[in-house]
């Protein structure tokens, strides 16, 4: 899968998921340090890629704006570390690959993930 990571996201998860066989840029790398959410959204849209991030906003925006994608997944966990961020990625990856291929938000908590096809309306 292809992940476009947010500027919340350490580069080093990007590392570990490429390991795993994934297709990873980070808006830092590529001009979109200072960029808006709504433009992330245009970029990972445009270059079909799962926006990674610990943003709510992007729920929001996605809420709100009725299109199927991009697909994002919010991580709200209490350690953030890379390698707990790859670790709890993985152990629902399972359950996430196909929504995500779909469209749809992924929020993943400490003991939960809770998935939300998109277009919300």
């Amino acid at each position: 899968m292809k992940f476009l990571l947010n500027m919340n996201i350490p580069r080093s998860l990007g590392v570990l998921l490429a390991v795993e066989g994934h297709t990873c840029r980070h808006a830092g790398d590529i001009g979109m340090s200072q960029a808006s959410d709504e433009a992330i959204l245009q970029e990972a849209r445009a270059q079909s890629e799962v926006i990674l991030t610990h943003d709510l906003d992007y729920g929001h925006l996605l809420a709100l704006s009725g299109e199927p994608s991009p697909s994002v997944v919010i991580f709200r966990l209490r350690n953030s570390h890379p390698k707990n961020l790859l670790i709890r990625l993985m152990s629902v990856w399972a359950e996430i690959e196909e929504p995500l291929q779909k469209g749809a938000i992924v929020i993943l908590e400490d003991a939960a993930v809770r998935v939300r096809l998109l277009p919300i309306g």
